[in-house]
């Protein structure tokens, strides 16, 4: 009992220093954003998400190469973007009254992330089928070959952003010191590194405490917090009566989480195996929580209160789900620890 507690300690800390870092790399961002003149789409899309993201990206290259567990970093991956989904944007609009959503963000922003969402299921799949483990009926291999389609897919996304930066006219903020800014943002990821390190320690050992796959608790844990730097710049985004910025940044960030930072990890280590039985389900919820997502957008392009508590309910279900997994009461992730 004493050990799970001081587990629960040491990824309290570690959630304290990734925020304190983020923080840091979010304002040298948005700081960055502005001296370059990016529209608002562009800054939520593609500056604030790649940098709210470095912690998941973070995730999955300490749980794979200090701690020999990719599939850790692919549950913190997955886990993230449900937080991201479900709970910023009802947070963002019970605290705004509300959160329009432009039909920039839903028709490019949301459709392009449905897009990663299948691209990413579809690599799992096609390393099931061409790339099996020896006497697995659910087990494949993502190569570097196969890395490079999500990949492929993100390059696609940063042209179609730049043809929204070639259109714009905002001027760059020449007053912003540009060198100090991108210190700021380097720093910040250092700090992020020592705080994920915490969180993924953290996820293992309660994994073995427990009997379970390390990966419930990437899907939680880590998840949650990798994920305050998302919720501090969307809803920060939100009270500054910028919704552009705050939609844009969770969508935009879970698309490089799942086109950029898993399959990094792939490139660096050559050849990742990957349990098809764990991962399907996960991408499942994952699934069906895009959808309720792009739904309560799309109804008449605004968040209201009740669909923002409609989404906070369905991550709490999420979360009773993972621990109904983690004492062994359900087997759909994870059968073989019933």
């Amino acid at each position: 009992m004493l050990s799970v507690v001081w587990l629960l300690a040491v990824a309290a800390v570690g959630t304290a220093v990734v925020w304190v870092g983020s923080t840091r790399l979010e304002t040298a961002a948005n700081r960055l954003a502005l001296a370059y003149g990016f529209p608002a789409v562009v800054q939520g899309a593609i500056i604030a998400a790649v940098g709210s993201s470095m912690p998941e990206l973070v995730s999955v290259l300490v749980a794979t190469f200090r701690y020999g567990e990719f599939e850790l970093g692919v549950g913190a991956i997955v886990g993230s973007a449900v937080f991201n989904l479900l709970v910023i944007p009802g947070i963002a609009a019970l605290v705004n009254g509300g959160l329009p959503a432009s039909r920039a963000i839903v028709y490019k922003e949301a459709l392009f992330y449905m897009l990663s969402v299948a691209a990413l299921l579809l690599t799992f799949s096609l390393a099931v089928v061409y790339y099996p483990w020896d006497g697995a009926e659910v087990g494949g291999t993502v190569t570097r070959t196969l890395a490079l389609f999500p990949l492929g897919l993100y390059a696609l996304y940063l042209f179609v952003q730049y043809l929204d930066v070639t259109d714009h006219d905002a001027e760059p903020r020449d007053e912003i010191d540009q060198l100090r800014n991108w210190a700021i943002f380097l720093a910040g990821i250092v700090v992020i590194v020592i705080g994920v390190e915490a969180l993924v320690w953290a996820a293992v050992g309660l994994g073995e405490s427990f009997g379970t796959p390390a990966f419930l608790w990437g899907l939680t844990v880590v998840a949650a917090g990798t994920s305050l730097p998302d919720a501090f710049v969307s809803v920060a985004a939100a009270r500054a009566e910028r919704p552009t910025v705050s939609l844009a940044n969770v969508l935009g960030s879970n698309v490089f989480d799942l086109l950029v930072a898993i399959p990094i990890g792939v490139l660096i280590a050559g050849t990742l195996a990957v349990n098809f039985a764990h991962v399907a389900p996960m991408m499942a919820f994952l699934v069906f929580s895009t959808v309720a997502f792009f739904a309560f957008a799309r109804t008449d392009m605004h968040l209201s209160h009740r669909e923002a508590w409609a989404m906070l309910t369905l991550y709490g279900l999420f979360v009773l789900w993972l621990l109904a997994e983690s004492v062994g009461l359900t087997g759909i992730i994870a059968p073989e620890a019933r």
